[in-house]
């Protein structure tokens, strides 16, 4: 009996991920700490420079009685540069897209134009960006964009997807194991988010379970998958 082609390989488990600058994408302002902040808390760590790119406002992540509007965006922007700050991450840019809704041509155009000029501008050979699958819309469409922006550069680095809210099959499982506490105590700064959602508790959880891919010790892991190539059809929308 052959084995199937659709039975996942295992994923490779890296100790510290390869060096080279860093531009991490995340759709709302705590997702870079979900996903994948650990990881580049470790290019830093090797001197690689780090951009963090956060896509959308976060305007709709309120709680009941809690801020909005203006005043909720400033606020998860504090808790942003407040979190980064705990693993020593201070380069963010703030793009301020609205979420929660699908752009229309003309806005997916204006986005990858916008990120194209991020790209040439900080010239990463690394990138980073939720994957493809998150259930999530914001997320979804971010690495849409993504995908078309680094096609549109000629990007010639790596790129990888992580997972936010949607697990991935894994290409990559970095071990985070001995900086973990750092992801709790960024994510215990995005108290306006915290006040309606477990973050530490949930990402604990994924992060322990990525752990089953590393060595016998390992005990947290940040999961990554190829970014991908950008929709052909997503192409063809640019060149409307």
């Amino acid at each position: 009996m052959k084995q199937s082609p659709e039975r996942a390989p295992l994923p490779e488990a890296l100790s510290r991920p390869e060096r080279g600058r860093v531009m991490l994408f995340a759709p709302h302002p705590d997702d870079d700490l979900i996903g994948a902040v650990l990881t580049a808390h470790l290019h830093r760590l090797q001197g690689d420079p780090v951009r963090v790119v956060v896509a959308y406002d976060g305007a709709l992540g309120s709680a009941p009685g809690g801020p909005q509007g203006a005043e909720l965006v400033a606020l998860r922007q504090r808790e942003a540069r407040a979190g980064g700050a705990e693993l020593g991450l201070e380069d963010y840019v703030f793009l301020g897209y609205p979420e929660g809704h699908l752009p229309g041509p003309g806005e997916f155009r204006a986005a990858v134009g916008h990120v194209r000029g991020l790209l040439l501008d900080f010239a990463p050979e690394l990138v980073y960006c939720p994957w493809i699958g998150e259930h999530n819309l914001d997320h979804h469409v971010l690495c849409r964009v993504v995908r078309a922006a680094l096609d549109g550069v000629g990007f010639a680095g790596r790129a990888f997807g992580y997972e936010v809210w949607s697990p991935l099959i894994p290409s990559r499982v970095v071990d985070v194991s001995a900086v973990f506490d750092l992801k709790r105590r960024g994510l215990e700064q995005h108290r306006s988010q915290l006040a309606h959602t477990q973050l530490v508790h949930h990402i604990a959880g994924l992060n322990a379970h990525r752990a089953l891919y590393l060595h016998k010790g390992a005990r947290f892991g940040e999961a990554f998958a190829p970014l991908g190539d950008p929709d052909p059809a997503d192409l063809a929308l640019l060149e409307t």
